[in-house]
């Protein structure tokens, strides 16, 4: 059994994707980042970067005590590698999967996530901020593009390095970018959305629509931490 820790985010869409795809068994426990559960020293023991998404394996391959892990892309290929799935063996074909993983955690990830705080979250409105991360991202969403014209997914076949990037292109709309522009992502973006498990995960994050709290509630939270919120 897998417990997952989770909220409704890109990084939380990631292992819900990857679990309803392998078929594993899991129970969610939300976290509800804008009332601040990510701060509670029950999750801070499995997740001591206070974010979201982590798990605990309940039942490791190698058997012995429950294993926690913290960071979506590390979760994702800890998860491959515990089911043989959604990761190739060829060492080749490997390397292919995990550049694209790391392309999405070093660079998509950051720059759409510092694209949503300027032109969506942050209180005052900085031209040259927004300029510098939604340019970047349509950048990225070039890269992605180009990769993706010649072959239907990221790295040959369906695999984690698809599951890391798709959430992240998700909220494209809000993130200043026209997927028309891109059309080798728009037509990958359409052939994962239809995807069972993808639908079957989306629908996982319904349930926690009606606990959402607004920005301006939660900024501090989300936004306004620092060292002292840690040495605290």
């Amino acid at each position: 059994m897998i417990e997952l820790y989770y909220w409704t985010t890109p990084n939380g869409h990631k292992i819900t994707l990857f679990l309803e795809e392998a078929g594993l068994s899991y129970t969610l426990v939300p976290i509800n980042i804008g009332a601040g559960d990510q701060f509670k020293p029950e999750f801070l023991a499995i997740s001591p970067n206070n974010r979201i998404p982590a798990i605990v394996d309940h039942e490791p391959t190698e058997g012995g005590d429950p294993i926690s892990v913290f960071e979506s892309g590390a979760i994702l290929l800890y998860l491959a590698e515990k089911t043989g799935t959604l990761i190739p063996t060829a060492i080749r074909d490997r390397v292919e999967v995990l550049q694209w993983l790391f392309w999405q955690m070093g660079g998509l990830g950051p720059m759409a996530g510092q694209n949503h705080h300027f032109s969506q979250y942050a209180p005052e409105k900085i031209p040259y901020a927004i300029d510098r991360y939604v340019n970047e991202t349509g950048r990225l969403y070039a890269v992605l593009d180009k990769r993706l014209s010649d072959r239907e997914f990221v790295a040959g076949d369906y695999s984690i390095a698809d599951i890391a990037i798709y959430p992240w292109i998700v909220p494209y709309e809000r993130q200043g970018q026209k997927l028309e522009a891109f059309p080798n992502v728009q037509r990958w973006f359409a052939t994962i959305g239809t995807r069972p498990a993808t639908l079957r995960a989306y629908e996982k994050a319904e349930a926690f629509k009606n606990q959402a709290i607004s920005v301006e509630q939660s900024r501090d939270l989300l936004f306004n931490q620092s060292a002292n919120s840690v040495k605290r």
